[in-house]
């Protein structure tokens, strides 16, 4: 009979805490296919964790994180998984009122080349590079990654691909490209030798941050609850993704990306080796994101005269911690 008790007491308590009925968001995840980055996202729906929090969540694809952001900005989309810099330069440049409650702060960008002939820094001056979109996570990471042989990226020639940079230099469109970490594998599988990695992000700067989920300051005020559960998905949906016995599963899951089961449990681990999903924390530590600023800064990509955004106003951790406290039950 006390069991029986408990067990009522614990259900009362669980219905307790979810809402009345799932709020819906909208998520928009970047690239089409969606980059690696998103794949916590869709093993929180695959695995129902959205469900378990009682957040009801649609997650739409962009061709690029800069173009979810915009859609967060336009009212279509409740929040999005941009790059970090685009939104330090929407905010600084444009005044809009996005703020950030979870984020990615290890980015896993590298300068990649199918010439062995192009394999310096210098050697891409004049060349066609594929990025996502002109002003995209892509062509802004090329900016800091040939920054050290004092190239510009107004010096090469963007070819915006979306996440299909790695397509167009297989099929001899494109000798050279920004590519993710999954890129690799999957390229040197079908060109049958190395890849010429020119440079790396982690060469050139070690204190930088990826991704940040986003939304307008009004809307996650108002619907904060449903943020909150959302976060909690992620949360719990972390800690699954990182637990080596769910390898297989999250490498079916990660399909989604384009990548087969084979290569998405190969490149896995190497994600996990770089924490590109933060665990125990929000991903937004003021050292990398004040970093951010400043490089946008004196790259330009925050114009002259524009004020850049502080830490307190780029971010909010409070979601984060109200999430924490409901992750896991």
């Amino acid at each position: 009979m006390r069991s029986m008790s408990r067990a009522l007491c614990g259900a009362a308590m669980a219905f307790a805490s979810a809402p009345a009925f799932a709020e819906k968001l909208t998520l928009a995840m970047p690239g089409v296919p969606p980059v690696f980055g998103s794949v916590v996202t869709y093993v929180a729906k695959e695995e129902g964790f959205f469900k378990k929090h009682g957040v009801d969540v649609e997650v739409r694809n962009f061709d690029s994180g800069a173009a979810a952001a915009q859609a967060v900005v336009a009212g279509s989309i409740d929040a999005s998984l941009s790059p970090t810099p685009v939104i330090v330069r929407m905010i600084s440049n444009a005044g809009v009122d996005l703020v950030s409650f979870y984020g990615m702060p290890n980015p896993d960008w590298l300068l990649g080349s199918v010439d062995p002939s192009l394999s310096k820094c210098q050697d891409v001056k004049g060349q066609g590079v594929g990025v996502d979109s002109i002003g995209g996570a892509r062509a802004v990471a090329l900016e800091q990654l040939i920054r050290p042989c004092g190239l510009k990226v107004d010096q090469v020639k963007l070819v915006p691909l979306s996440t299909n940079v790695g397509a167009a230099m297989l099929a001899g469109q494109l000798k050279l490209g920004v590519l993710h970490l999954d890129d690799v594998p999957v390229l040197e599988e079908q060109l049958g030798k190395k890849l010429t990695v020119v440079q790396s992000f982690k060469d050139v700067n070690q204190r930088s941050h990826y991704l940040v989920m986003v939304a307008l300051r009004d809307k996650l005020k108002e619907k904060r609850d449903s943020y909150v559960r959302l976060v909690a998905a992620l949360i719990d949906a972390t800690k699954f993704t990182l637990d080596s016995k769910n390898l297989d599963r999250v490498a079916q899951i990660a399909t989604v990306t384009g990548r087969t089961p084979k290569t998405a449990k190969e490149t896995l681990p190497l994600f996990v080796r770089i924490e590109l999903w933060p665990a125990g924390n929000d991903g937004l530590g003021k050292d990398n994101l004040e970093a951010v600023v400043a490089t946008e800064k004196e790259l330009g990509g925050i114009k002259p005269g524009k004020t850049p955004v502080a830490y307190e106003k780029l971010v909010d951790r409070t979601v984060w911690k109200d999430a924490k406290a409901l992750a896991g039950k």
